[in-house]
């Protein structure tokens, strides 16, 4: 969690969702002692034999020893992971032959706890980057860990860092008339940018999947999800998200990620995404604003995208919206220096339904009091329209307020 808890942010939702039991899986959350104050910092997840599991990890150049352990894993494995241990304080990022040394001896020590070989083992780290892992630390702590059922807010909690509040979002579903439950937590607040965010996701289900159909899922559903969120366009080192399948709910077999009896699935997994996805955005470091940026008319989806995104991480937009400016010709701005096909004369721009732009001119509508009074909700939509493709995209962003500043020139002290 924060440095400070007690500003959570404006954004946060009521409370901490119920999360469905998943059949086949336990918990156990410990204090390692990464942070000088005293907090959880560590978790670890045992699923039952059997279970499949797959991941989508940053694309960043520099990575991590525990995303680099990840990928080896589930490729030697093909799938096969039981074990998850997520610690929080230590990035071990950059950290060198030494890190990836700690990554693997905590990782020893995690596997002798949960009775498994290490290669059943999946790993995850968060916090300052260029420090080495102090797994000694870890294994001080885990002989007090005990196993258990999962409590999910107190896992949420246990993988923070600047986070204000936990997140966690569950569904459930049909895979040929048998019942199937998802839940997931997530952390992230800032250092948040498409392509894997510093962010985390762990995704639980009772299914019985194949690893393939798995990776596949998640490959499809991180597009419109986690790979459609910015808060500052940082683009983290250890950005994973893991999806876990136990098999208990005893599903019938699918060997086809296109099969019709997954679409129920595929629309659960989906919206539990999106939701930790969007939570992750309202958690903005700083954040006093949840905006929704709608691009149409592109040459292409993935044109459209790429002028989203610089909408959303532009710093003039994201300043006018937290000082609830409709400053609209900062978004024409951004949209021309996307570097993408644009059609000056047909370029509108809409806040909710007040348009502020169109047909390549400020509206001849414009009402200046109308914008103002919109500016000042929690959450804002802008539409964009580029020209008459046929592409469109939709991301989401926040605010940029002084407080980003302040949480991220004090990240270390």
């Amino acid at each position: 969690m924060s440095k400070d808890a007690s500003q959570v942010s404006p954004l946060a939702p009521a409370r901490f969702p119920e999360l469905p039991v998943i059949a086949g899986l336990k918990a156990a959350i410990g204090r390692a002692g990464f942070y000088k104050h005293e907090r959880p910092d560590l978790l670890l997840m045992l699923a039952a034999p059997g279970t499949q599991a797959a991941g989508v990890f940053t694309t960043n150049a520099v990575g991590s020893a525990p995303t680099d352990w990840c990928k080896r894993a589930l490729d030697a494995g093909r799938g096969s992971s039981r074990g998850l241990m997520v610690n929080a304080g230590c990035a071990n990022a950059f950290t060198g032959a030494d890190g990836d040394a700690a990554c693997r001896r905590s990782l020893e020590a995690a596997a002798v706890k949960l009775g498994l070989a290490p290669n059943e083992m999946l790993a995850a780290s968060t916090g300052v980057i260029g420090v080495v892992l102090d797994d000694s630390k870890i294994a001080r702590a885990l002989p007090a860990m005990e196993l258990g059922p999962v409590d999910w807010l107190a896992a949420a909690q246990a993988i923070g860092t600047t986070d204000t509040f936990p997140k966690g979002a569950g569904a459930a579903c049909e895979i040929g008339g048998a019942k199937v439950a998802i839940a997931g937590i997530a952390k992230g607040s800032g250092m948040i940018a498409p392509n894997m965010a510093t962010m985390l996701a762990f995704v639980f289900t009772d299914a019985s999947l194949p690893a393939q159909i798995l990776e596949r899922m998640l490959r499809e559903e991180t597009e419109s999800s986690f790979n459609s969120i910015t808060v500052d366009g940082d683009r983290s080192t250890n950005d994973c998200v893991l999806l876990f399948a136990t098999g208990a709910a005893e599903s019938p077999p699918i060997a086809d990620a296109k099969d019709d009896r997954l679409a129920g699935f595929r629309a659960a997994l989906s919206q539990v995404l999106a939701d930790l996805a969007i939570q992750i955005v309202r958690d903005g470091e700083g954040a006093t604003k949840l905006v929704t940026v709608s691009v149409s008319g592109a040459a292409s989806d993935a044109s459209a995208k790429k002028i989203a995104r610089t909408i959303c991480e532009s710093p003039l937009v994201k300043t006018a919206i937290a000082g609830e400016d409709a400053n609209w010709g900062r978004i024409v701005a951004a949209a021309g220096r996307a570097d993408e096909p644009i059609t000056r004369e047909m370029l509108s721009v809409r806040f909710g339904e007040l348009w502020a732009a169109k047909d390549g001119m400020v509206a001849r509508d414009y009402d200046e009091a109308a914008m103002s009074a919109y500016m000042k909700r929690a959450e804002l939509e802008i539409s964009v329209n580029v020209g008459a493709g046929a592409g469109r995209a939709r991301m989401y962003t926040c605010d940029l307020t002084k407080r980003y500043v302040e949480i991220n020139g004090d990240y270390r002290s």
